[in-house]
């Protein structure tokens, strides 16, 4: 049977089976292919499928007459580099970008917009360095961050697409720098000592807080590093994915070849839209808070309608290898809440409950270092009210290895304290305090201080 007599509909039905390559040869058979072949439906099923587009875009986001017309201004754009690669970059850059507009708008507005080849080949000159593909493509799409003097504060910006943390009066948050940055940042660092051998390394996010933390990219391997506090003296620095998971990243015949830059991004996106990590507002500023808040890497328990949860983060930054007894340094989160039915013990119910003591055991490598017993936390005696705000505070804890663990309990007093005092007295006085509530065992599995390394 000749392709005459092949209904249009089963046609159709075939060219969307095999895809804009196949599709575009198929149109060189005869006119009829070439009519169907040209049916902007089907360039619309292509665009979404590669290019998550739902309207006609050029890849700098200006519109097109057709999907066709779109479909093959992207095909051209990045013909250097492996389709299936940029695909994945793109949609990597889409559900980030998404999801900063449903949730963070203010953040998205920083993102500037892709490069072209031409600047990318410029910044490799400048810094006499080959950039990995993943993260040459990354920077076609998203020229990083920009803040406007308005954005910044004394502290710093909190809008950084990474986000970050904060313990006392340590306040860290992380933003993807823009070509230009990523070559003074890196001329600037380089000319620290011990600094002479890595050549290859570029500077590629920076806590732009007053607290310093950089993130560098070895353009040879693809590896992504972020320093400690021994950076400025002997240049030490922490990997942030197990190579493991880095393929070869300067092959442009392969079809997936991932760097750690990319690989990065992919797993912030997956925490964010998982609502493992989530956007934290305090003094009128919102940011991106890396603790996480679901399980298994945040722990939680109730007791007696007491919520307690906890996570950890590794604070590369304030990590220091030289240090044998101090080597790692973890920050944790804890949160407390009293349910809405409010406080029960012994049958009774109460409409407060108020933190008396804490006990805190922590282990590295199952060996107690540390066993801290004594009241309030932070100097504070937190009073719970029934579906009320949650209390949080942050604390930090150095560890000699990179495996231990956190874990603790607390005593609250139903009701509330007449006073502050050690003796704590409870207003109800015919009742006890509440027995110890455990709430955390939060492990330091790995130094990795990327968002591969779980708490």
């Amino acid at each position: 049977m000749g392709l005459d007599s092949v209904g249009d509909l089963a046609l159709n039905v075939i060219l969307t089976k095999l895809g804009p390559k196949e599709t575009a040869t198929a149109a060189c058979v005869n006119k009829k292919l070439r009519s169907l072949a040209s049916e902007d439906s089907l360039w619309f099923k292509f665009c979404s499928q590669d290019l998550h587009l739902n309207h006609p875009l050029d890849p700098l986001g200006n519109s097109t007459p057709s999907f066709k017309v779109s479909y093959q201004l992207w095909r051209e754009a990045f013909s250097m580099y492996p389709w299936l690669l940029v695909m994945r970059v793109n949609r990597c850059w889409g559900r980030l970008k998404n999801w900063f507009d449903i949730n963070f708008p203010e953040a998205k507005a920083t993102l500037r917009k892709g490069v072209s080849e031409a600047d990318i080949q410029e910044s490799e000159r400048i810094l006499k360095v080959k950039l990995p593909l993943p993260t040459r493509i990354l920077y076609r799409f998203c020229d990083g961050q920009e803040f406007t003097k308005s954005l910044v504060s004394s502290h710093g910006s909190s809008l950084g697409l990474i986000g970050g943390y904060s313990f006392y009066q340590h306040f860290v948050n992380v933003y993807l720098l823009p070509l230009t940055e990523v070559i003074s940042e890196t001329k600037a660092i380089v000319r620290r000592p011990r600094f002479s051998s890595r050549s290859k390394y570029i500077v590629v996010a920076a806590s732009s807080t007053n607290v310093e933390k950089f993130f560098f990219l070895n353009c040879t391997t693809g590896q992504l590093y972020v320093g400690t506090a021994n950076l400025p003296t002997h240049g030490e620095m922490i990997p942030c994915v197990p190579n493991a998971l880095i393929s070869s990243v300067h092959n442009f015949n392969g079809d997936q070849q991932p760097d750690a830059m990319l690989l990065w991004l992919e797993e912030h996106v997956r925490r964010l839209e998982n609502g493992i990590i989530k956007l934290r507002e305090e003094g009128g500023f919102k940011s991106i808070n890396l603790f996480p808040e679901e399980p298994p890497l945040c722990s939680t328990a109730i007791t007696n309608g007491v919520k307690v949860r906890a996570s950890a983060v590794f604070v590369p930054e304030s990590a220091d290898l030289q240090n044998d007894n101090e080597m790692y340094a973890f920050s944790y989160s804890i949160r407390m809440s009293l349910l809405p039915e409010g406080c029960f013990i012994q049958g009774i119910c109460f409409n407060s409950c108020q933190l008396h003591r804490r006990h805190w055991i922590i282990r590295a490598n199952d060996i107690v270092i540390s066993d801290v017993n004594g009241e309030a936390v932070i100097g504070e005696f937190p009073l719970l009210l029934p579906g009320g705000k949650e209390f949080v505070y942050e604390s930090c804890t150095p560890l000699p290895t990179s495996l231990g663990s956190i874990e603790g309990s607390y005593t609250f007093v139903p009701g509330s304290c007449d006073n502050h005092d050690l003796t704590c007295r409870p207003r109800v006085r015919s009742c006890k305090p509440l027995k110890e509530i455990v709430v955390i065992r939060c492990m330091a599995n790995e130094p990795l201080p990327a968002l591969f390394s779980a708490p």
